[in-house]
C-alpha cells in the first residue's frame, strides 16, 4: 500500500473557544493511498500546522510504502514517524510542528487499522477495558454532572488567576454539591506559583481532591519536583509536553505524579504508547488529556492499568462516530481504525 496524498484542513465547527484554541485550532489530517483506503487523524496548530504538513511532512510521506501485515505496517509507521521527526528537528522539537506531526501519525494508525479490519486498540495489544469511567471536565461550578451519572468531576480554577481563597471556596462548594461519593480533581492552567499551590493543596486536601493539574509553567520542572515532594495532593501534568523525550525528563526529575499526554499533540499514537511504557516502568499513572476522544481512548482501553478518561472537546462537532458518554462511562467502538470519519461539510 503506497501513500499518495496527505491533506490537512481546519474543520468548521459551531462553538470553538475564542482564544488560542481557535488561532492554533485542531486540524483534520487525511492520508490517502493507492488502494483507495484513507486514514483520518486530528492534530493541532491551525493554519501554521497545515503549512508544516504541506511543505515538510507531505514530501516525506508521499510515495512511501506501508506493509501488508499488521506487524510490518506498524514497523513502517515507526519508520515514517522517525523520518517526520528528523524533518522537523531543526525548528520543531516541541510545539506546533509536533502537533502537526501528531495528526499525521494518528491518520496512519487509523489507516492501518482500517486495512486490517481492526480497531486501533487491537493494534496496541488488545482491549483490556470495554467500559471506561469519564471525568467531566468543567469550569469551576458544578451543574448537572452528578445527575448525568458522572462519578468524577474536574474543576478548572484558572479563571481565579492565583486567588487562593476564591479557589478554595470553589472546591468547597463543589464538594458540597457532588457529595462524598464523587471524586474531585482540579486544573489550574499555569495560574499559580509554588507557594500559592502549596497553600491551596493544604487547604483543599480535607475535601478529597485527587490531583492538582498544571499549577505552574510546564517549563518549571524544578518547581514541580518540589511540589511533588511537598504537596499532600498528587501533582498532574504533561498536557503541554511533547514526545517521549520530554516525558522521560519529567519522570527522571520526578516532576509529576500523574502524566496527561494529549495524543493529538504529543507525537500521536506512536509516542503515546511509548509514554505509557515508560510510565509503567516507573509506576506512574497515565491519564491522557481529553482521553474520551478516540485518539486517547484507544490507548486507555488497551494500555491503561487504571482506566480514566477526560471528557472531550465540546467544540469538535465535525467527527462522525465518536462513542457517546453515557452515565459517566464511554465504551470504545469495535469499528476498524479509530472508528470515526470527518463530516465532509466541515472541510469542504
Amino acid at each position: 500500500m503506497k501513500i499518495t496524498e496527505v491533506r490537512a484542513a481546519v474543520p468548521r465547527g459551531t462553538n470553538e473557544p475564542r482564544d488560542w484554541r481557535t488561532a492554533m485550532a485542531q486540524i483534520a489530517v487525511t492520508v490517502e493511498t493507492d488502494e483507495g483506503l484513507s486514514g483520518v487523524g486530528v492534530g493541532g496548530g491551525g493554519p501554521s500546522g497545515i503549512h508544516i504538513i504541506d511543505t515538510v511532512l507531505r514530501p516525506v510521506l508521499v510515495g512511501q510504502e506501508i506493509g501488508e501485515d499488521s506487524d510490518q505496517a506498524l514497523a513502517d509507521i515507526e519508520r515514517l514517524w522517525e523520518r517526520m521527526y528528523r524533518a522537523i528537528l531543526p525548528f520543531g522539537r516541541k510545539g506546533l510542528a509536533y502537533m502537526a506531526l501528531s495528526g499525521v501519525d494518528l491518520a496512519l494508525w487509523d489507516l492501518v487499522g482500517k486495512r486490517a479490519g481492526q480497531p486501533v486498540y487491537e493494534l496496541l495489544g488488545g482491549l483490556r477495558h470495554s467500559e471506561i469511567p469519564v471525568y467531566a471536565s468543567i469550569d469551576a461550578v458544578v451543574n448537572d454532572e452528578v445527575e448525568r451519572g458522572f462519578k468524577h468531576v474536574k474543576l478548572h480554577l484558572n479563571r481565579h488567576s492565583g486567588d487562593v481563597p476564591e479557589s478554595i471556596e470553589a472546591v468547597l462548594v463543589a464538594r458540597e454539591r457532588v457529595g462524598a461519593d464523587v471524586k474531585l480533581y482540579t486544573d489550574m492552567f499555569f495560574r499559580y506559583d509554588l507557594e500559592s499551590t502549596l497553600r491551596m493543596a493544604d487547604a483543599i486536601f480535607p475535601y478529597g481532591v485527587e490531583w492538582i493539574e498544571e499549577p505552574l509553567s510546564p517549563d518549571d520542572l524544578d518547581g514541580y519536583a518540589e511540589l511533588v515532594r511537598r504537596s499532600p495532593i498528587p501533582i498532574a501534568g504533561g498536557e503541554h509536553e511533547y514526545g517521549v523525550h520530554g516525558f522521560r525528563e519529567i519522570l527522571d526529575r520526578r516532576a509529576h505524579a500523574i502524566l496527561q499526554p494529549d495524543a493529538s499533540w504529543c507525537g500521536g499514537m506512536t509516542q503515546l504508547r511509548k509514554i505509557y511504557g515508560l510510565a509503567a516502568e516507573r509506576g506512574v499513572w497515565v491519564v491522557p488529556h481529553r482521553g474520551a476522544e478516540v485518539w486517547g481512548l484507544h490507548a486507555v482501553a488497551a494500555l491503561g492499568d487504571r482506566p480514566l478518561a477526560e471528557s472531550g472537546r465540546p467544540w469538535v462537532t465535525w467527527l462522525r462516530g465518536e462513542p457517546p458518554i453515557k452515565d459517566g462511562f464511554v465504551r470504545p467502538s469495535d469499528a476498524p481504525g479509530f472508528g470515526v470519519e470527518l463530516d465532509p461539510a466541515s472541510v469542504g
